[in-house]
């Protein structure tokens, strides 16, 4: 089933950078708890960054495949990690 990320992110903004309420961690850092995950997620092979601007990153993540094997539960652990959604790129700022 395929979850609407962007309206998941945009009914939790209050979640962002919130990462003391991830229940689980994976890390202590929230970046790299985010980079697990999203790896757990949809597996890659290249580096999870694409590209790197003066303070954002951009994730290379298939955006395609993302909303068919994330859960509501998860894209708010994300957002808690600073991860959002620009013109279908997670990105994150640094």
């Amino acid at each position: 089933m395929s979850v609407d990320v962007q309206a998941i992110i945009d009914s939790h903004e209050d979640e962002f950078l919130k990462f003391d309420r991830v229940a689980n961690k994976r890390s202590q850092r929230r970046d790299l708890h985010a980079f697990l995950l999203l790896d757990e997620l949809v597996p890659g092979k290249s580096d999870i960054v694409d590209a790197a601007g003066h303070d954002q990153i951009w994730l290379s993540i298939l955006f395609d495949e993302f909303p068919e094997t994330v859960t509501e539960e998860q894209v708010i652990e994300l957002i808690r990690c600073g991860v959002f959604l620009e013109e279908d790129t997670l990105s994150m700022f640094v």
